[in-house]
């Protein structure tokens, strides 16, 4: 079964921007596994906590990056 796990920052993506990582990452196995792929494609996209992820042995925030959250969260 293909799988692909995406860690992002916490409140980062809206709810569509999410579906669209499932939908694309989907269609990419089916591209390069075939149709026989489509229904057992598992896409895994994680919120990971404000400050609980890290480049380069740093600790960062949205805060330090300067990012701003999605301004529509309820966007299904």
């Amino acid at each position: 079964m293909p799988f692909a796990n995406f860690k992002v920052p916490e409140k980062t993506l809206t709810p569509k921007q999410k579906e669209e990582i499932v939908t694309r990452t989907t269609e990419l196995y089916v591209e390069i596994y075939g149709e026989r792929a489509r229904n057992n494609t598992m896409v895994l996209v994680e919120e990971v906590a404000d400050g609980g992820w890290g480049i380069a042995g740093n600790v960062l925030t949205l805060a330090m990056l300067g990012e701003a959250t999605p301004t529509d969260t309820n966007d299904a």
